[in-house]
């Protein structure tokens, strides 16, 4: 069996806020099948029995005496009737004053804005969220117009200047207009000092935003939270409604979820306050709001660092590269949301898509072109340099080569390497006989340095016949049966 507030809690659970039995569970710490009877029941049935008996019974119309008196705390209490002789604890004392005299409630006045006039904004967190090979805290961003409730959100991995100067651009273009004052929280993107009894000091980087959109900032006073209200509010819908089972594979589905939510649930459902929708309303309220300026703020924090040696600077964990003769070199970054980019001076020099995964180099191939060229030159120079070792003629074969070859380094490099295969004195000779016979390419060195070490065999005595011998010579008589044609005689 289940008290009052334990059942209306299930009904408003169930019936407001649409969630399943098991989600109910969880929150109450009930059963689920206990849940299931009372989400369908319409009103509460008390279960009648009789009442148990109470160590504090004999005491308690003598407790009821003493708190109209004077507001006794229920350990006061406990002292002077444990003298009139009560053997119980402190504990049935506490509920029993609890139930007595409930808790008082704070009161509020009821806020009420002009179409137009005001906007708040909060900041929300929801665990942690899977972004590339990590995990980062997931953030959510949340503006609500005061009077017709119409709500942006946007998640986010971080909750740093760029980002909370990013999401209110992004807010006044979803909502096309800017409100005319923007409440917020004491936190310190906007407000930097709060003392009792003297004015906020505001957040150099948020004051010019707002002077640049035409809105001013509003800050609740200290643990005020309830003065924005509606964002609060907004900030556990989305928690409950949007996040409370969500699967997140990864971050990059957030964008789309947000957009959907916010067009198909949020800002089409019937208010529970106004009883309209808040999309109904702010055609009402949209023609009252303040225009945005031709051209976006400039929303980047900047900063200065410095190159490492492999020619990179480190953000987030993750490291991205500059152009290599930089290297070592003080650059100016510019951070935004979506994207870094890097100065030298007044020249921007490197520009990356912003990476929140850690320990990634994400590398720009163009920054390594010099350095290699600068290897590659290098090399070539001592292969050169070796080259010239080879002989004495071998300037004057390379400056021939220049005139005659288009890459006259592709046949010196031939030509060292042949060095390592022949012996570098006949390298030097192929040179030479090279110049003589103006053959000038690394094909030409290959054939004489091949021609020139092949073996050949001594050529053998010459016989030569006598003319005297051919005169013992007997040759037979030839053979003329062979031109006989049957019996005739030709």
């Amino acid at each position: 069996m289940i008290d009052y507030e334990a059942y209306a809690q299930i009904r408003n659970y169930f019936t407001r806020d649409h969630l399943r039995y098991s989600q109910i569970a969880n929150k109450l710490g009930l059963d689920q099948r206990t849940v299931a009877i009372w989400a369908n029941e319409k009103k509460y049935r008390a279960r009648k029995s009789s009442p148990r008996k109470s160590k504090l019974d004999p005491f308690k119309n003598h407790i009821i005496q003493m708190l109209e008196k004077h507001q006794y705390t229920a350990q006061q209490i406990y002292q002077r009737i444990k003298e009139d002789g009560f053997k119980g604890r402190i504990t049935i004392v506490e509920d029993y004053v609890r139930k007595i005299r409930p808790p008082k409630i704070k009161a509020y006045l009821k806020l009420a804005f002009a179409p137009g006039e005001c906007a708040q904004v909060d900041w929300g967190s929801y665990g942690t969220v899977r972004v590339g090979s990590t995990t980062r805290r997931l953030s959510f961003f949340v503006m609500v117009l005061c009077h017709s409730r119409m709500m942006y959100l946007e998640f986010t991995v971080s909750q740093t200047m760029e980002h909370f100067l990013g999401c209110h651009l992004n807010a006044f273009h979803f909502f096309g207009a800017v409100p005319g004052k923007i409440m917020v929280d004491n936190l310190k993107s906007a407000v930097l000092k709060r003392t009792v009894g003297c004015a906020p000091v505001f957040n150099p980087g948020y004051l010019d935003f707002a002077n640049y959109y035409g809105f001013s900032i509003v800050a609740c006073n200290v643990r005020k939270g309830n003065e924005k209200g509606r964002v609060e509010n907004a900030v556990g819908y989305v928690k409950k409604n949007l996040l409370n089972g969500l699967d997140i594979p990864d971050f990059c589905v957030m964008e789309s979820v947000a957009k959907t939510w916010v067009d198909t649930i949020a800002n089409v459902r019937t208010h529970g306050e106004t009883g309209k929708r808040p999309l109904d309303m702010f055609k009402e309220e949209a023609s009252l709001l303040g225009r945005l300026p031709a051209t976006p703020y400039d929303v980047s924090q900047v900063s200065q660092v410095r190159a490492s040696p492999q020619y990179r600077i480190s953000l987030d964990g993750n490291s991205y590269t500059v152009p290599a003769q930089l290297a070592g070199v003080g650059l100016t970054l510019k951070k935004y949301p979506d994207r870094i980019c890097l100065y030298h001076g007044n020249d921007l020099v490197a520009r990356h898509a912003r990476c929140y995964d850690r320990k990634q180099d994400i590398q720009n191939q163009d920054h390594s072109r010099i350095l290699l060229a600068q290897r590659k030159k290098a090399a070539d120079q001592a292969i050169y340099m070796k080259f010239l070792t080879l002989s004495d003629k071998a300037k004057e074969y390379y400056l021939q080569l220049g005139q005659r070859r288009l890459n006259p380094f592709l046949h010196i490099r031939k030509i060292v390497a042949l060095s390592e295969i022949y012996p570098k004195e006949q390298v030097a000779l192929a040179i030479e006989d090279a110049i003589k016979f103006d053959a000038f390419s690394s094909e030409y060195i290959t054939n004489i340095l091949e021609q020139r070490l092949r073996p050949t065999e001594e050529p053998g005595v010459l016989h030569v016949t006598r003319s005297s011998d051919l005169l013992n010579l007997t040759i037979d008589p030839p053979d003329l049966s062979i031109y006989n044609i049957g019996d005739k005689n030709v």
